[in-house]
């Protein structure tokens, strides 16, 4: 019987994946620029709507996760929150494999005729991994970034949140200056504007990846023509 629900959940979960369709392109207000604690309490929030990621791979249950995005004239703010029981990472250091363990996952492509795209991690012990990938003859490394402190940098924010001392999920505010996105193409934020990007988590919780994201891929999260697109408004 356990085994005939397993083989249930899966199946949904891989038709849940298969059927979801970006009919609409998510738009993203402006906002004032605020101050980040990364739970999200600042009242600029209240304007941004939730959007769902889909979990790609089966293994756990009531891992939601979701996000919200705003921008101001001088960067893109993300605001993630995911159920969780515990930290599967070990990784304090920034700019290690922080894939390999417990994350959250940004990758803004603002000319998608151009191979080339930022990607963005950050996990529960606040260590983060910023990279440039060129995505050249099917082949994609990341280059970090030069100068990569002041006003370059991203602000990041993250809480562990917990009920009598056990964790229920994590949540990462971050704060994207437009100055990092340099020397990229169309990364100028007015009304209109669009990008390509995705939005990810990674969990490792059951022993093994569990992948989710907000516009579904098959087995990469380098599969930037399956990306969605954000337009600012």
């Amino acid at each position: 019987m356990k085994k005939n629900i397993f083989l249930l959940s899966a199946i949904l979960l891989f038709n849940q994946a298969q059927a979801f369709t970006f009919t609409d392109t998510l738009k993203i207000k402006k906002t004032a620029d605020f101050q980040l604690d990364g739970a999200g309490t600042n009242v600029q929030w209240d304007s941004a709507a939730w959007v769902n990621l889909i979990q790609l791979d089966s293994g756990i249950r009531g891992y939601d996760t979701k996000f919200k995005v705003l921008y101001s004239d001088a960067g893109v703010y993300v605001f993630f929150t995911g159920n969780d029981k515990k930290v599967t990472s070990t990784f304090t250091k920034d700019f290690d494999n922080l894939f390999t363990a417990d994350v959250f996952e940004v990758f803004f492509h603002p000319a998608p005729k151009m191979p080339i795209y930022l990607e963005y991690e950050v996990n529960a012990l606040n260590a983060e991994l910023v990279l440039l990938v060129p995505h050249l003859d099917k082949k994609a490394m990341g280059w970090t970034p030069w100068h990569y402190e002041g006003k370059r940098k991203v602000v990041k924010k993250v809480q562990v949140h917990e009920v009598n001392n056990e964790m229920y999920k994590w949540t990462a505010e971050l704060f994207f200056p437009i100055s990092l996105f340099g020397p990229l193409q169309n990364t100028e934020l007015k009304k209109g504007v669009c990008w390509n990007a995705n939005f990810y988590r990674l969990d490792y919780d059951a022993g093994k990846m569990i992948k989710f994201a907000w516009s579904p891929v098959n087995a990469s999260f380098h599969e930037y023509d399956k990306y969605g697109v954000i337009q600012f408004n």
